[in-house]
């Protein structure tokens, strides 16, 4: 198992385990992740960030913002919102369940959200794109 993690937030993967191989978590919850809700959360937390960073030169130091996305996540959907300044910002999400299956929710505060982002970007078992998202095999 590989584990990375800061106050504030923690990344775990295990690559053996099949249907719940991610736990992701921030300050007082964690929850287990298949490789697909895994990899449309990183994606999406990377998309909003990197808008943020294309718009960042535009806004005041205090001008507050809030970004958002929504993206299928079969059998629900994710969304995600990074909300605050261009310099400090924090981190939701909510995994909607479609009938049968279970709903998360989470969030990250300021201090936690870029080093979370950071790990999110360097975790390569979520970087690949095949099918349903894992280690090489």
């Amino acid at each position: 198992m590989r584990v990375v993690e800061g106050p504030g937030w923690r990344l775990a993967v295990e690559a053996e385990r099949q249907h719940w191989p991610v736990l992701i978590g921030g300050e007082g919850w964690a929850a287990e992740f298949t490789w697909r809700e895994a990899a449309l959360l990183r994606r999406c937390v990377l998309q909003l960030v990197g808008q943020l960073e294309g718009i960042a030169d535009q806004l005041m130091a205090d001008e507050a913002i809030t970004l958002e996305v929504e993206t299928p996540c079969p059998p629900g959907s994710l969304w995600v919102e990074l909300e605050g300044h261009r310099a400090a910002w924090r981190l939701r999400f909510v995994l909607a369940p479609a009938d049968g299956s279970r709903g998360l929710e989470g969030s990250w505060s300021e201090q936690a959200s870029g080093p979370l982002v950071a790990a999110l970007t360097h975790c390569e078992v979520l970087q690949r794109e095949r099918g349903e998202v894992g280690p090489a095999r």
